[in-house]
């Protein structure tokens, strides 16, 4: 446990920004979740309004540095390459 006030605060801020981090994380990943559920659904049209709305989250959750830039940039990339792919 921890002995100063300085560290208690500290305790209590990370417990909050962990919880508030798990829930932007949780969003990315449900949002990539639906444009791959749509993508196997093999509906483009709303594969693509999905990914716009995932790319939003994804770049939103990389800029708050909870994940790194090129993960971010790896996810788009797999995404758009699923979309793509679509009509071939």
């Amino acid at each position: 446990m921890a002995n100063t006030n300085q560290a208690r605060k500290r305790a209590r801020q990370n417990i909050a920004r962990n919880k508030h981090n798990s829930s932007l994380r949780s969003l990315m990943r449900t949002s990539i979740k639906s444009v791959r559920k749509q993508i196997e659904a093999g509906d483009q049209s709303k594969a693509n309004e999905a990914f716009v709305k995932a790319t939003s989250v994804i770049d939103r959750v990389a800029d708050k540095n909870i994940i790194h830039k090129n993960k971010a940039a790896r996810h788009k990339s797999r995404l758009a390459a699923a979309i793509k792919a679509m009509t071939a």
